[in-house]
């Protein structure tokens, strides 16, 4: 049998779980803590996520799961919403989210407007456009950050 992309395989199927449902696949984690692996499944939905879809798609995934077998390793499946710090993963999120307080963790060192060199960036998200998320930053300053640099972005609660 040829190796299976988990990650990949999972989504393909979740797509056609949630889609039906009105829910929105925001982002899956499958990864080891500890001595175990964990499948986690982010749920989103306009009217927010409610623990029924989240028991609904749970069931529907592991039946799936246990049909399909491809899984490496035995893991425990876990499905929520992100709650209030959501992860921004697509540029729909971006769009989406502009005028959102957010933090932004790079790669690499990124400049902002002042020329501070800097990998932590939080502010309000003005846009993106050209793959170039744009910040008002919370010191004053605006950065520009190319969201290949971007290694992890999500909202932040406001107080």
């Amino acid at each position: 049998m040829a190796k299976v992309d988990v990650a990949e395989k999972i989504t393909e199927i979740l797509t056609g779980i949630v889609e039906p449902l009105g829910i929105g696949l925001v982002d899956i984690e499958y990864k080891r803590e500890g001595r175990n692996m964990v499948l986690r499944v982010f749920l989103e939905k306009e009217a927010g996520i409610m623990l029924d879809d989240c028991a609904d798609v749970s069931r529907q995934l592991s039946d799936i799961l246990d049909v399909e077998d491809f899984m490496p390793e035995h893991y425990t499946l876990e499905v929520s919403s992100p709650g209030i710090c959501r992860p921004l993963k697509k540029v729909a999120d971006y769009q989406r989210f502009a005028g959102r307080l957010i933090k932004v963790k790079t790669f690499d060192v990124v400049l902002d407007d002042a020329g501070n060199k800097r990998k932590t960036f939080v502010g309000t998200l003005t846009g993106i456009e050209n793959d170039m998320i744009a910040i008002h930053l919370t010191e004053g300053q605006h950065a520009t950050i190319p969201l290949d640099k971007v290694a992890k972005a999500n909202l932040e609660f406001e107080f």
